[in-house]
C-alpha cells in the first residue's frame, strides 16, 4: 500500500479559462481522496524580457522557490523518459519511498525549464511523443496522477 505522500504541481503559464479549470478541479478533487494535493501557478516571463534565456532563467528561479530541499522533483519535458501508466504509477510509489516530504511535479514555461530546475529534478518525464501545449499537458498530468493512484490501490479505473 502506497503511503499518501503530499503532492504539488508547479506550473508556469497563463490563466486557463473556466472550462479547463472545471475539468482540472474535478481531477484535483479525485487526487485529494488519496493524498494532500496543491497546485501553484506561476506567471510566465516575470521580468517581461524579450530574451528567451533570461525569461527561462527567471521562470526557473520562481519555480525553485516553490520546491523544498526535501521534495522529490519530477519535471515534465519533451526529452524526458517515456513511461506507461503503470510505470508512472511505479515512479509515484518509488518516490514515496525515498523519504522525501512531497512529490513536486513541474511544468515549465513556453520555452521549457530553467537550468536550475533541470539540475534539481530527480526525474524527467515525457507525457507524449507529441509536443503538448501547457494546458493539455496540465490536464494529462492530472489524469495520470489520478490513474497512478487507482493503479497503486488496485481500483477499477485503469481497466
Amino acid at each position: 500500500m502506497q503511503r499518501p505522500m503530499p503532492m504539488k504541481l508547479v506550473t508556469v503559464g497563463k490563466d486557463r479559462g473556466a472550462a479547463l479549470e472545471n475539468v482540472a478541479l474535478e481531477y484535483i478533487k479525485k487526487i485529494q481522496r488519496y493524498c494532500p494535493f496543491e497546485e501553484v501557478q506561476l506567471r510566465p516571463n516575470p521580468k517581461n524580457s524579450s530574451d528567451v534565456p533570461t525569461q527561462v532563467s527567471s521562470e526557473g528561479e520562481r519555480v525553485m522557490r516553490s520546491i523544498s530541499t526535501k521534495d522529490w522533483v519530477i519535471i515534465l519535458d519533451e526529452r524526458g523518459k517515456e513511461l506507461t501508466s503503470e510505470k508512472f504509477a511505479d515512479l509515484v510509489a518509488d518516490a514515496g519511498e525515498t523519504g522525501a516530504s512531497a512529490i513536486v511535479f513541474c511544468i515549465g514555461g513556453p520555452f521549457g525549464h530553467g537550468p536550475q530546475v533541470r539540475e534539481r529534478a530527480n526525474v524527467s518525464v515525457k507525457l507524449s511523443t507529441m509536443v503538448l501545449n501547457h494546458q493539455i499537458a496540465f490536464l494529462v498530468l492530472l489524469e495520470q496522477i489520478y490513474r497512478a493512484w487507482t493503479i497503486l490501490r488496485g481500483e477499477k479505473y485503469h481497466h
